[in-house]
């Protein structure tokens, strides 16, 4: 029977399936731009020699390899299954498409590099490695696959040492949980970690991504039954999110809220639990509290400024643009102050009538250091949990900030080990994520600034390092 259309995560292409569904086999197909689809969507590959290619009776070779010059090697023959196994003879009338592609027995060698890196837009027929053959899925027991694609590099470095890359599927352990992973939001520490400053925690996956969002695929032993397969749910991980699988302890996971999309839940866990653990469990806010966030239209920023309103508090932010200040201020900042265009410490004294701000959290660091110290209040707390400015600092600091009986600690989350990790997880699923579906001035939002393919891994880096974002930037995974 023919299947429905199914929409293609790589590009807006339209893909008309035809298999038989009492077919344990899963055919590929040609869509309009003669790449190669399984029929779950999962692999793409373009450009191969096929081992035979037939066509739907009562139709010619309209599309496909027999176009291109450069795949007149495919041999074409009549479908060899019987005919209870054979797809609809059939094709829906809007649909193009009359090419089918049945895998021969086996598998070939892994096409990898070849149209990963280049991607599936700009894959050149004439690179060496595209006369390759390409690896179909491979699948194991009960037909789920034993391989996925992933982010990699090779070596630490820019945006173009990312590319996808064909890996074993890795198997949940004690108590954690297969994740199928729907989408993957971006973190400076994918960046830091690209760039060889920042590497995993010990025993985390070296795969970039440190939140996720999906459905639970399968359960590992010893799972206490919080979850079922087919659950949708939000992940905060040490590492493994820009993959298409996942394991996570079942401890770290979270229901999606009512209402928000998968990629809208893929930017909560690492950026808000971040957030929500520098205000609460180390900043120690308090109603009535200034709290100066830096960097407010970053992911932890935009979060932080919403945290921070409903606990009561008053958010105050750094900002370079203009349209970054306007958006902070709907989200509930006090005020903004551009670093570009003004000193933020004499403003924020101003704002505060000389009072100073009694919390600071700071991803900057170094180049901040002076103009931080000038803006602490009396007793305040100074939370440093990025060096984005530098970590060198120089003059007579210490004494400013001894003055003022300042408290200043640091604080990461990627390293926290997983006690500390679910206990504040079950924290901010209790407190926290019923706000994400609530009305008024109570709810809160994920902010998202722009959602790519996973394809387009180099320009999500290289966007992020504009800084010309607003929210969280995310990667989608194809399904």
């Amino acid at each position: 029977m023919a299947v429905p259309e199914w929409q293609s995560p790589w590009k807006n292409e339209n893909v008309s399936l035809f298999r038989n569904e009492k077919s344990p086999s899963h055919p590929l197909v040609l869509n309009e731009s003669s790449m190669l689809v399984t029929t779950d969507g999962r692999e793409r590959i373009r450009d191969m020699n096929p081992p035979s290619i037939r066509t739907v009776p009562g139709e010619g070779l309209r599309r496909g390899f027999g176009s291109r010059p450069q795949n007149q090697g495919g041999s074409l023959c009549p479908d060899p299954r019987p005919p209870e196994r054979q797809a609809s003879p059939a094709p829906r009338p809007h649909s193009p498409l009359t090419t089918v592609w049945q895998p021969r027995p086996g598998c070939w060698e892994s096409h990898r590099r070849s149209f990963l890196t280049h991607g599936p837009e700009t894959q050149r027929s004439g690179h060496r490695s595209a006369q390759r053959p390409g690896c179909l899925e491979k699948r194991g027991a009960f037909g789920q696959p034993r391989n996925m694609l992933a982010v990699h590099f090779d070596q630490p470095g820019g945006p173009e040492n990312l590319y996808l890359k064909e890996v074993a599927k890795p198997s949940p352990g004690e108590g954690e949980v297969l994740l199928k992973v729907a989408a993957s939001a971006l973190n400076r520490a994918d960046i830091l970690q690209r760039q060889g400053q920042y590497a995993p925690p010990p025993g985390a996956s070296s795969i970039l991504g440190v939140e996720a969002s999906g459905h639970v695929a399968e359960l590992g032993p010893g799972c206490q039954g919080h979850w079922k397969i087919g659950d949708p749910v939000m992940a905060l991980l040490s590492g493994g999110g820009q993959a298409q699988y996942a394991t996570v302890p079942e401890g770290l996971l979270m229901p999606i809220p009512a209402g928000l999309t998968l990629p809208q839940a893929a930017a909560i866990p690492e950026a808000w639990l971040t957030a929500f653990q520098l205000l609460h469990l180390v900043g120690n806010v308090q109603a009535g509290d200034f709290v100066l966030i830096h960097a407010g239209a970053s992911g932890v920023g935009t979060a932080a400024i919403q945290l921070a309103r409903i606990a009561g508090a008053i958010p105050l932010v750094t900002i370079g643009s203009q349209d970054k200040l306007q958006m902070a201020e709907k989200l509930g900042a006090a005020a903004g102050f551009n670093y570009k265009e003004e000193d933020f410490s004499e403003a924020t004294m101003k704002f505060t009538k000389g009072a100073g701000v009694n919390l600071i959290l700071d991803c900057i660091g170094g180049s901040y250091w002076e103009k931080n110290v000038n803006c602490l209040a009396l007793d305040g707390r100074w939370v440093l949990y990025g060096l984005m400015g530098g970590a060198d600092v120089s003059g007579p600091l210490f004494s400013k900030l001894l003055f003022k009986r300042g408290n200043l600690v640091t604080s990461l989350l990627r390293s926290r080990d997983k006690k500390y990790k679910q206990m504040l997880v079950k924290a901010f699923t209790e407190q926290i994520v019923p706000h994400f579906s609530m009305e008024g001035p109570q709810r809160l939002l994920p902010v998202l600034d722009r959602v790519y393919p996973v394809a387009e891994i180099q320009e999500a880096h290289k966007y992020m390092e504009s800084n010309k974002h607003m929210g969280k930037i995310v990667l989608e995974l194809p399904q």
